[in-house]
């Protein structure tokens, strides 16, 4: 089925829109929900009923019943998070046993790609003489430790790169395993921080017992999910695309090299799951009401002040993977058009509205000076973003909790003018607003303007 059959869910800024919650309400509307990019390195917070799950590798549609859940080949799996994640997921009552699948292509995390990720960061941020460098000058990437990073690069690579089908072949498996073993202490000990490196996880022996041990357990979801999805698509399935991370982290499009290991905007469908993009009919673009980052790299309207506390207690901006706060700025136009562009939104969802209540001036970036000039081109360079000055309009706030509020006539005014200025500056209609964090608190519009 081509057209509006697929959907694809987008964040649009540095992760953390609240993409969980809406793929949870947009997957009663499909059959098949996606995870195409990221690892563990993600999380999806999502409330239901006042009960709050965080979901990090499994798809959020395995919290609406009867949809099958796929983990395409394109998202690095750590097999003992998988099987935490499912084991805490059946023990509150959400059926996961033939509703999650996972690709045999999808590349493995392995406990020795965490070790490496903790020593490059380790090496960024205190430099090759093994003292902590300057203020200013650290050049880490601030990444979860989850060995996401590591991970893909052995994937490209390509002799040392284990795949979730590997699991399933131990001859396979460890052949690929001594070498990697081999290659990253031959890598580690020539660091200086090598001393630290728990070399257990570089026994060839054990990565591969164990690794065998958790793909034995996770066998019966393992599967050529290139033909699952087609096969889903020819019978009519509605399928609904779930992006881990976010837009402006994407690989390739994102604040580079302050980003994730993968394509995480739009163009990531395709090569994460085998299905071409063009089967993508509906494109729907999250984004918070404000902007928030976690780890390096520029944010050009960061709050660093009271007013950037008060939003980051009221979103309780802690990350859903390692409970680092938050960091917090106004809303950045610039970044978000841009983000439109590449992703070919074709409506938005507006998150965490409500917690911009009680501010009497609200401002957003429709700009940026560069030197004596100002431009409306987002620059999707580290060294040049860092170098940008946001240029503000300031728009009046509202002061009225909207958290009960059911239509978008509903909403003040002040809340109101404040998604017209977003639809007008990005050129694209906003469908759902976010008024609070269950499920229940979502003002969805319709096409024509009415509540849907």
């Amino acid at each position: 089925m081509d057209g509006p059959g697929c959907t694809a869910v987008i964040g649009l800024q540095w992760g953390d829109e609240g993409k969980g919650k809406l793929v949870d309400l947009l997957s009663h509307e499909h059959d098949v929900v996606v995870r195409y990019n990221g690892g563990a390195n993600a999380g999806h917070t999502v409330v239901v009923g006042g009960e709050r799950f965080a979901l990090h590798l499994v798809p959020s549609g395995i919290l609406a019943g009867g949809v099958k859940t796929v983990i395409g080949n394109g998202v690095v799996v750590d097999p003992a998070r998988l099987l935490e994640e499912i084991g805490a997921l059946a023990s509150r009552g959400v059926d996961v046993d033939g509703r999650l699948w996972v690709s045999d292509r999808a590349h493995v995390v392995l406990d020795y790609h965490k070790s490496e990720d903790g020593l490059r960061e380790e090496l960024l941020r205190t430099g090759l003489a093994g003292e902590r460098v300057g203020v200013g000058t650290s050049q880490e990437i601030g990444t979860t430790l989850r060995g996401i990073g590591p991970c893909y690069a052995d994937k490209v690579t390509r002799a040392t790169g284990v795949r979730m089908g590997d699991l399933l072949r131990p001859d396979v498996l460890r052949r690929k395993v001594e070498l990697a073993c081999r290659l990253k202490r031959a890598l580690f000990e020539g660091l200086a921080s090598s001393a630290h490196v728990d070399w257990d996880r570089f026994d060839a022996d054990e990565v591969v017992r164990v690794a065998l041990e958790r793909g034995e357990r996770l066998r019966g979801m393992i599967t050529d999910t290139v033909y699952l999805l087609h096969e889903s698509l020819g019978s009519g399935a509605r399928v609904l695309f779930e992006g881990a991370n976010a837009t402006l982290l994407d690989v390739d499009h994102g604040t580079y090299p302050f980003v994730t290991s993968s394509n995480s905007s739009v163009l990531g469908i395709g090569p994460g799951t085998g299905v071409p993009g063009h089967r993508v009919g509906r494109v729907v673009g999250v984004l918070k009401a404000y902007s928030t980052r976690v780890g390096g790299g520029p944010m050009p309207t960061e709050l660093e002040d009271a007013t950037g506390e008060r939003i980051r207690e009221r979103g309780r901006e802690y990350g859903t993977t390692t409970g680092r706060p938050r960091r917090v700025g106004w809303l950045d136009l610039v970044a978000l058009r841009y983000a439109c562009m590449i992703n070919g939104v074709t409506e938005l969802a507006v998150m965490l509205l409500d917690v911009l209540a009680g501010f009497e001036t609200l401002r957003v970036c429709t700009g940026y000076r560069v030197g004596g000039r100002v431009t409306d081109r987002f620059v999707p360079d580290a060294a040049d973003l860092g170098r940008v000055e946001p240029v503000y309009e300031d728009l009046p706030g509202f002061g009225e909790e909207i958290t009960s509020v059911t239509t978008r006539e509903g909403l003040p005014e002040g809340a109101a003018s404040y998604l017209e200025k977003i639809e007008g500056f990005l050129g694209v209609p906003v469908r759902v607003v976010s008024v609070g964090p269950d499920r229940s608190q979502t003002i969805r519009v319709s096409s024509d303007g009415g509540a849907s």
